[in-house]
C-alpha cells in the first residue's frame, strides 16, 4: 500500500512540471504580440512578476497556478509521506488520488477560465480533503502502536 499512496504525489510532481512548460508559450506568444517592447526595459534582472500589467493577465495565469502549487501541495507531499512511512489505508490513497485530482481540475479552471467563485470551491474542497488526510496522518501517527512492529 506504501507505493500506492505515492503515486498520487508523483502525479501533481508530472502535473506541476507540466503547468511550468505551459508557461514559456503562454508568455512569450504575449510578449511577441507587445507592440511597445520599451514597457520591458530599464530593470536587470527582471521576474516573472514584472510582467504583471505588461501582457494580458490571461497570460500569467499559468504561472500564477504554478506557484500556487508550491504552495498548499507541498503539505500535501509531507502528509503523504507521513502516511507512506507508517502504512495508508485504502481510504488515504482514494483522498490523495481526490486530492491530485481536484487541484489539476482547479489548475485548468484557473488556466482556461479563472473565475474565482468556482476556483475557490475547488480551492475549498481540495483543502478539506487535504486537512482529512492531515488528521488521518496524525491518528496514524500519534496512535501507533510501537509493540506492534516486529
Amino acid at each position: 500500500m506504501q507505493a500506492q499512496i505515492l503515486a498520487p504525489a508523483a502525479v501533481l510532481v508530472v502535473w506541476t512540471l507540466i503547468i511550468l512548460f505551459w508557461i514559456v508559450p503562454v508568455r512569450f506568444g504575449a510578449i511577441a504580440k507587445v507592440e511597445d517592447k520599451s514597457v520591458f526595459t530599464g530593470k536587470e534582472g527582471g521576474r516573472g512578476q514584472d510582467l504583471e500589467g505588461k501582457i494580458p493577465d490571461k497570460a500569467n495565469w499559468p504561472a500564477h497556478n504554478h506557484t500556487h502549487l508550491h504552495e498548499q501541495p507541498t503539505l500535501f507531499y509531507a502528509v503523504v509521506v507521513i502516511l507512506a512511512i507508517v502504512g495508508p489505508g485504502a481510504f488515504d490513497v482514494l483522498l490523495a488520488w481526490t486530492y491530485v485530482g481536484i487541484r489539476i481540475v482547479h489548475s485548468l479552471w484557473q488556466i482556461l477560465v479563472n473565475k474565482i467563485p468556482i476556483r475557490f470551491a475547488l480551492f475549498l474542497l481540495s483543502t478539506v480533503v487535504l486537512v482529512t488526510l492531515a488528521i488521518r496522518a496524525v491518528m496514524a501517527t500519534v496512535f501507533a502502536d510501537p509493540g506492534a512492529v516486529g
